[in-house]
């Protein structure tokens, strides 16, 4: 059906000469085609109300032809009604016509504004065009007005209708039918009618065969519901019509005799047309049916060719499998032989180890004696000093240090003495006093530079330990901290070998772990109130000239009081802070401090030490290599070769400290401890010979009574008086 798009916002173009109104007959109906949208057709309705207004105006039918739609819109994508059950298409179709009822009731609305009376007629066919002539032929229709052409096509010099359904209407609709075809609101063309005799207009009816089903105005939208079947036929002759222009084959003037002829021969060619239907029908069933089962060829064939390529899929994968699994046997012979090759050299140096052992048990009982006396000493001097560790409550001295002092042992903090930074502050290396120290300059632009300069001084000034860094003194007025120098830096960097620095072996890798260990015991048990470090990581692990570890960064350390021990020994935290690689899961989440939270960041720094890998997703890693048992394969190559027993027993008590659950975290000092303790003392002996030997090459063979046991440097003569 041809659309005359005419919104609701313009109006139509007034009526021309030949637009007046127009009597009709009693009693007759005048047909309207429109579609389901009114703003696209309501200019045409309007020019019909205004052609048949005024006293004894007809009754209006609103007519549309609804054509099923070949694909349904599902799920996004258009699938072919062929491939649709019935229900579904019976529910689709039921909606469309819900649609098209709706859209004809605005139609009625705007008659009624116009107190005029219209019926509905919806009607069914493939083609709208076709459907208009077979409604038109089975209802008797003698009045039509429908769209000539879309608005965008309107010129002032159309005359004849551009649509093909209007085309098809004007050639095939019943020459008794008088046909207006708008486009825009004016009148484009006009059809006029054949004029016949009561008679034989009623054999012409009768001939045709057509049952006429009259339109019932009460008769509901299903109730109205109409089939058209399949009507094609010949252009044997158009029907003679009548333009808006003077038209030279005007029937009006032709005597009766000429009629009578022409009657004759309009009977002579409706039989040759239902001639013409009925084999047209037939050969739309027969090709009908060749489609379906051309449908069904290809679908056969398609599913015959989509088995063929899974089936090769299958094969190919299969294929890829066997090479992949043949390859692995090859890769695993060669592993055996590897290891068996590598076994055999370990058997060998076992043997000459062996032989060495008994060499080095008396360089070890002589260390042993060198070490305690040098212990002996060393708790004299303190005692004599008055620096007992058992008085509770002791603040040591700190130093406080100028801030031009600071300044000038920093060279006015100079970026190339610049040694760390971190979002807390800056490291400088400086000379002050004679000696090199470390000064830490806190941001003064962070919120909590104060608290952390305070909690450091308390938390240094009232312990000491081997294994802790040394507070030298501090500077309030520069909010600067004054450190023992580290020479080796933090353990971050000698992970990283950082300015090519030598890698640690495992012995002081165990060592490493053993000294940080002891460290963390001591504050945990430290009386009368626990201190837990809470921001242990790697760059808070210091290493100094003898790569011994010395725990630092105590900014936001926590000392657990009495009041928080009445219960257990907990702080809460209401904003956890600390790395998230190294930080306690349970301590994120509900912000209670506990010793626990420090053992589970000890047990990061023991995968580290194992691995040399950086904290992320670490555990997973280490975790999946001793469920396939191949821990040997993530282990650091560049620590040597680690011992497989000191290994694993390093990498399981690593994962249970990592623990999610803090219950099921072990106790350092009754469970760490005992496993690191023979791995240290195993460490130390092989460091000692190690580095005895190492000095005595460099020395020229200086004797071992004149090297000191702790600083592995030669002892200086007293002068003589």
């Amino acid at each position: 059906m041809a659309s005359a798009t005419a919104g609701s916002s313009s109006p139509p173009t007034p009526p021309r000469a030949d637009d007046s109104p127009e009597p009709s007959l009693p009693g007759e109906k005048v047909y309207v085609a429109v579609g389901r949208e009114m703003a696209e057709f309501r200019a045409t309705l309007l020019w019909a109300l205004h052609k048949f207004a005024g006293a004894g105006a007809p009754s209006f039918v609103l007519l549309h032809v609804y054509s099923p739609p070949k694909f349904l819109p599902l799920m996004g994508a258009r699938i072919p009604a062929a491939q649709v059950g019935e229900q579904e298409l019976a529910a689709y179709k039921k909606m469309e016509l819900q649609r098209v009822d709706h859209g004809l009731d605005q139609y009625t609305h705007l008659c009624a504004q116009g107190k005029i009376h219209a019926e509905k007629l919806v009607v069914e066919a493939d083609d709208v065009g076709q459907g208009l002539v077979e409604l038109i032929s089975e209802h008797h229709v003698t009045e039509l007005v429908m769209g000539a052409a879309a608005d965008m096509h309107h010129t002032k010099k159309m005359k004849t209708p551009k649509s093909r359904k209007a085309r098809f209407v004007e050639q095939q609709a019943d020459p008794l039918c008088k046909i207006w075809f708008i486009c825009k609101g004016t009148l484009v063309y006009r059809r006029k009618a054949i004029q016949l005799s009561h008679e034989e207009m009623q054999e012409y009816r009768q001939s045709s065969g057509v049952t006429h089903y009259p339109v019932d105005k009460s008769a509901s939208l299903s109730e109205m519901w109409c089939v058209a079947n399949t009507w094609l036929c010949k252009s044997i002759g158009e029907p003679q019509i009548e333009r808006t222009s003077s038209d030279p084959f005007d029937i009006s003037g032709k005597n009766n005799v000429e009629e009578s002829h022409e009657s004759h021969n309009f009977q002579h060619i409706l039989r040759d047309l239902e001639s013409a239907r009925k084999e047209a029908y037939e050969e739309k069933c027969r090709r009908e049916k060749a489609e379906r089962e051309l449908f069904e060829a290809l679908q056969k064939a398609q599913t015959s060719e989509n088995s063929y390529f899974r089936e090769m899929k299958q094969k190919n994968e299969l294929e890829e499998k066997l090479t992949t699994i043949m390859e692995e046997i090859e890769s695993l012979t060669v592993r055996t032989d590897e290891l068996c090759a590598k076994l055999q050299g370990e058997r060998e140096q076992r043997t000459v180890l062996e032989k060495r052992g008994a060499h080095s048990d008396r360089i070890i009982k002589d260390l042993m004696l060198q070490r305690d006396k040098a212990l002996r000493e060393t708790e004299a001097l303190r005692a004599r000093k008055g620096e007992s560790t058992a008085t509770e409550e002791r603040t040591m001295h700190i130093t406080e240090f100028s801030y031009s002092e600071i300044k000038e042992a920093t060279n006015n903090f100079d970026h190339s003495m610049k040694i760390g930074e971190s979002v807390y502050g800056s490291v400088y290396k400086g000379f002050l006093r004679h000696t090199n120290v470390a000064i830490k300059k806190l941001n003064p632009e962070t919120t909590q530079t104060q608290s952390q300069f305070s909690q450091e001084v308390e938390i240094l000034s009232r312990v000491r330990h081997p294994n802790l860094v040394t507070l030298v003194g501090a500077c309030k007025d520069a909010q600067a901290l004054v450190y023992e120098y580290m020479p080796n830096g933090s353990l971050d960097d000698r992970l990283a070998c950082k300015d090519n620095s030598k890698p640690l072996s495992w012995q002081l890798r165990t060592r490493i772990a053993s000294n940080i260990c002891s460290a963390l015991i001591f504050l945990h048990s430290n009386k009368p109130h626990s201190i837990v470090h809470s921001d242990l990581k790697a760059s808070n692990i210091l290493v100094d000239g003898n790569n011994v570890a010395k725990l630092s960064g105590f900014g936001v350390s926590q000392i657990l009081t009495d009041q928080f021990k009445a219960t257990t020994t907990l702080y809460r935290y209401t904003h956890p802070k600390g790395s998230f690689v190294y930080i306690d899961p349970e301590y994120l989440v509900s912000g209670d401090l506990t010793p626990l939270s420090d053992v589970y960041s000890f047990g990061i720094i023991l995968l580290r030490l194992l691995t040399g890998r950086s904290g992320f997703g670490l555990l997973k890693e280490v975790q999946q290599a001793m469920d396939r048992g191949c821990l040997q394969a993530i282990l650091d190559s560049s620590a040597g070769e680690w011992p497989s027993m000191y290994a694993e027993q390093l990498a399981e008590m690593g994962l249970r400290c990592c623990n999610i659950r803090r219950k099921n975290r072990p106790d350092l000092q009754t469970e760490v401890w005992t496993v690191l303790e023979p791995m240290f003392k195993s460490a130390s002996v092989m460091l000692c010979s190690l580095s005895f030997k190492s000095v005595s090459e460099d020395l020229g063979g200086v004797p071992s009574y004149f090297i000191c046991p702790i600083l592995q440097m030669v002892l200086p003569m007293k002068p003589r008086l």
